[in-house]
């Protein structure tokens, strides 16, 4: 049983509840005031918003094996921006909160990172997002 085989929304709230009893893994005080975008309107109202974030960096890093940095997730994470009666244009996420969630990752050992690859996946964080998709299943 593999992430590839499980409900990617279910994974990702399975995987965050477990993000959040490792002690390292603590969002910033500034994460209960700050929008993950320039697209967005408000803050994240879930409680857990940065253990989810960090759950589903940690699922796209599971798919691409071979790296992913920064600038594309910020393309991951973006959206389109409601300018009014302007057309709307796509913007891209918050760099910040992407950096500072994959440094935490960093730090517990989930994710390392590689020189002109981005980050990798560790096999802790693989063994990790396998057995809460066995949990899943």
């Amino acid at each position: 049983m593999t992430v590839r085989d499980v409900d990617p929304e279910k994974l990702i709230l399975k995987a965050a509840d477990e993000l959040a009893k490792v002690g390292e893994l603590k969002a910033p005080a500034w994460a209960a005031f700050t929008k993950t975008g320039v697209h967005k309107q408000r803050p994240p109202e879930q409680s857990n918003w940065w253990h989810i974030r960090q759950a589903s960096e940690l699922r796209k890093l599971y798919m691409a094996p071979q790296g992913i940095g920064v600038s594309r997730m910020r393309k991951v994470y973006g959206g389109r921006k409601n300018r009014g009666h302007k057309p709307e244009h796509s913007f891209k996420a918050s760099g910040s909160v992407i950096r500072k969630s994959m440094q935490q990752l960093e730090k517990a050992g989930f994710v390392k990172m590689e020189k002109g690859k981005g980050r990798i996946i560790t096999p802790k964080g693989q063994k990790l997002l396998n057995s809460v998709a066995k949990q899943l299943k």
